[in-house]
């Protein structure tokens, strides 16, 4: 489902008429329409047993009387202490003193508990033409936003049909363009080229073969993901057999690519992952992000609201497929995604992290299908992430391994934490069993009932 969407009033000419030569990333012109709402809503009603209501009722339970702070959430929320500071409704919202609340301590919403109540109470259209609405357009005019009335009151969630690659018998299913899905493809296209399995697991020639596929994916991904009702996109080709094998054939196993890539066709961070299967198999792959901690690090007045910074995906270059303009979806990085085998889905994931969310995904499903681990093993596996010229290894990579690579040209750094998490349920339809996994690197669980 595509769910946001940029002002009407958006251009590249507003941004840098305010002083910028691209779009700021904590601050009001980041913030998209928020779409989360309007997408709880109509998904509920397609699909759904309970109304609205009843379902938001645990969030307003806990906004308002509290929740403990776990102590994955304190450290990341310590770090933002300074951009939550500066504004007094997000300090309001989210410190305590001045100070990020500590790991065990309660920490209570009361405006956002009194927004979701409102909703509840009143359906959608609260937020999209009600009270909600006005006080978020009175805070965006409060620091120079664009964001109007008519915005929201015509938000509307869009259906879209799924992209799909084969993977050595495995149908993998992608949201399209806008999201970033396709990056996961076409990295999974290049590595069905040859068997993976044949190298060792985090052996240097692994982690140097699925970095290069993944930059790869990344330089086409760059130039063309963006908002397809905008501009026609070469979908067919980016996925296409001829196109990965050309790709994998820029591959030298023995020499890191040169920084940056160029795409190679012709002309034409705080997020929430959720996986659910029901008795009667029914699968729910369901992503809810603001982007990057806190997003644009604004509370929206007196809602109680964190407007997230989605506009940052943009880029004000004239002529780009994912230029600035209003009224047009970001390029968007939350990529929720199935797995069918034999017409029945078997695997319903995600992989939190931003820009590693189509790095996580391609190397989960390879540790799942190509090294035969199960899915808990496939999450806990030490990660590794090529972007900006730069190949972060977590701790567990070992050290032959990242000597390897140097040798290969890479310019190898530890990452001074945890790359992405993810959560997964495996369906064994021939057992009747079902197999879930969960990230340690994040706050979470695999549970049943």
């Amino acid at each position: 489902m595509a769910t946001v969407s940029f002002s009407t009033a958006a251009s590249a000419e507003a941004v840098r008429a305010r002083g910028f030569d691209s779009i700021p990333e904590y601050n009001i012109l980041a913030a998209t329409v928020p779409g989360a709402i309007d997408a709880w809503y109509r998904a509920n009603r397609k699909f759904g047993d309970a109304d609205l209501a009843s379902l938001l009722q645990p969030a307003i339970h806990y906004a308002e009387t509290g929740y403990a702070v776990t102590p994955v959430i304190a450290h990341n929320w310590n770090k933002t202490e300074e951009l939550l500071a500066q504004t007094p409704e997000s300090s309001a919202a989210y410190l305590v003193d001045g100070k990020a609340p500590a790991a065990g301590s309660i920490h209570r919403q009361p405006d956002l508990a009194r927004s979701l109540r409102r909703i509840a109470s009143e359906g959608r259209d609260a937020f999209y033409l009600g009270a909600i609405a006005e006080e978020i357009v009175r805070f965006s005019d409060s620091q120079d936003g664009l964001m109007t009335l008519d915005d929201l009151a015509n938000h509307k969630s869009e259906w879209v049909e799924p992209i799909s690659s084969n993977y050595r018998g495995y149908e993998v299913f992608e949201v399209p363009p806008n999201s970033q899905g396709i990056t996961t493809l076409m990295a999974l296209n290049i590595l069905s080229q040859t068997d993976v399995s044949q190298l060792p697991h985090l052996g240097a020639d692994h982690v140097h073969l699925l970095s290069e596929a993944f930059t790869l994916a990344m330089a086409e991904r760059d130039r063309f993901v963006a908002d397809s009702g905008f501009n026609p996109l070469p979908v067919a080709e980016m996925l296409s057999d001829e196109f990965a094998k050309s790709q994998f054939g820029r591959i030298d196993m023995q020499q890191a690519l040169r920084q940056p890539v160029e795409s190679a066709l012709p002309n034409h961070r705080d997020t929430v992952y959720i996986s659910v299967v029901d008795k009667n198999r029914n699968a729910c792959s369901f992503i809810n992000s603001v982007f990057h901690s806190w997003g644009c690090g604004l509370v929206a007045g007196s809602t109680g609201i964190n407007l997230n910074n989605r506009g940052a995906g943009f880029v004000l270059e004239d002529g780009h497929f994912n230029q600035l303009e209003g009224g047009k979806r970001p390029m968007n990085t939350i990529i929720p995604a199935m797995v069918y085998r034999g017409g029945k889905p078997v695997l319903s994931f995600g992989v939190m992290g931003g820009q590693y969310q189509a790095m996580g995904q391609a190397y989960v499903l390879s540790n799942w299908i190509d090294y035969g681990l199960d899915i808990q093993q496939s999450l806990d596996a030490a990660r590794f992430l090529l972007y900006n010229g730069l190949l972060d290894v977590e701790t567990g990579v070992p050290a032959a391994t990242r000597e390897g690579l140097a040798a290969r040209g890479h310019q190898v750094v530890e990452e001074d934490g945890p790359h992405g998490g993810g959560q997964a349920i495996v369906i064994d339809w021939e057992q009747g069993v079902l197999q879930g996994g969960s990230d340690p690197r994040k706050d979470g669980c695999a549970m049943g009932y």
